[in-house]
């Protein structure tokens, strides 16, 4: 049986699919919140650019198997890139778990119709992603590279998170739970009604927290936070993700939103305010304890840490897990693809220099 790809290049089209992807979504075990069409559909809204929206969609019959959300962008070589940008952590495509070969035959001859004289270029796919199938049914030319590094813990309660780390440690992290608690800091789970209003907060205080030191710059742009309050409402009432307020002598002092699907939980972004600090709270204990309440059922998860390889992340002995750049061309096209290779190659041996001669 053969299924036909599909190419949607129409926005309206993009919004009216919502129904449809989720349903594909909850039936692909690897998909992360980031592949979900509310995160997607709002990302496009704040980031994307009239004309070059490209999605590849494949069904049988009426029923949606398989979905690669993509868009073409000019530079630095052109390609068809993952909807979310810099600002989503993972990008794959979705697979419904239970089509088999034809389903991935199919979205990757439609892929290779969509991107005519342009480089397939998934980036940040976690390993075990959906796009991996695509890459090893792909004919043509293909590379995979290193992307950003991630840090993740195992799927367990807090108590165990505790207990996986040395001795001293462990105990200095219980003396913080029990600090938190003495201080009365209470955590309340926001209703879905109440998350537009939650998540400005929390934009306030993530500014107010990172005053004076280096901030990620979009985070505190206007199209940002409209795309997180249009996007996490949804978001909350399909349990794709939980917004978290603590609060202090009736105060909320800090927001927190993680990120939920069937096998990853993620704390993606907080806003707390500096009395936490003066008070002695350590804030990503706090977190951290809140974030685990939330990990997926049945202790197959993982609790990611999402991207970054900062020092404070490794205190919990995390396992560093590295996501992948998967590179498709068709036999036209593979001088793009070695271009591409030879600059990641490049800036990588640029980065080892730099740290060498800071060393």
């Amino acid at each position: 049986m053969t299924y036909p790809a599909q190419l949607v290049t129409d926005e309206r089209d993009f919004a009216e699919l919502a129904s449809d992807w989720g349903e594909l979504y909850r039936r692909c075990a690897t998909a992360t919140p980031f592949q979900s069409h509310a995160w997607l559909h709002s990302w496009w809204l704040s980031y994307g650019r009239r004309g070059r929206l490209r999605l590849i969609l494949v069904r049988d019959g009426g029923e949606l198997v398989a979905a690669a959300p993509l868009m073409r962008v000019s530079r630095p070589v052109p390609s068809l890139v993952p909807l979310g940008g810099a600002i989503s952590d993972y990008g794959d495509v979705l697979l419904d778990d239970e089509r088999g070969e034809e389903a991935v035959a199919a979205l990757a001859e439609g892929l290779s119709t969509a991107a005519r004289t342009a480089l397939i270029d998934f980036r940040e796919v976690r390993p075990g992603g959906a796009a991996e199938r695509v890459y090893d049914h792909w004919r043509g030319p293909r590379r995979r590279v290193s992307d950003s590094v991630c840090l993740e813990l195992p799927a367990v309660p807090m108590a165990e998170l505790v207990a996986r780390l040395p001795a001293a440690k462990a105990q200095r992290v219980r003396a913080k739970l029990r600090r938190l608690t003495a201080l009365g800091v209470e955590r309340h789970v926001v209703e879905p009604d109440e998350v537009d209003k939650s998540l400005r907060r929390l934009i306030e205080l993530h500014q107010l927290q990172w005053q004076g030191r280096r901030v990620t710059p979009e985070h505190l742009r206007p199209r940002f936070r409209d795309h997180l309050v249009r996007s996490v409402e949804p978001m909350v009432r399909s349990g794709d993700a939980v917004v978290t307020e603590f609060r202090l002598d009736d105060d909320v002092v800090a927001v927190d939103l993680t990120l939920l699907s069937e096998r990853l939980a993620g704390g993606y972004l907080y806003g707390a305010h500096p009395c936490l600090r003066e008070r002695k709270a350590d804030v990503a204990v706090m977190l951290l304890d809140a974030c685990a309440e939330h990990l997926p059922d049945g202790g197959r998860g993982t609790l990611s840490l999402l991207r970054g390889n900062e020092p404070y992340k490794h205190h919990w002995r995390p396992e560093t897990v590295v996501n992948q750049r998967l590179l498709l061309a068709r036999r036209r096209t593979a001088p793009l693809l070695s271009a591409v290779v030879c600059d990641v190659a490049a800036r990588r041996r640029g980065k080892e220099a730099l740290l060498r001669w800071k060393g």
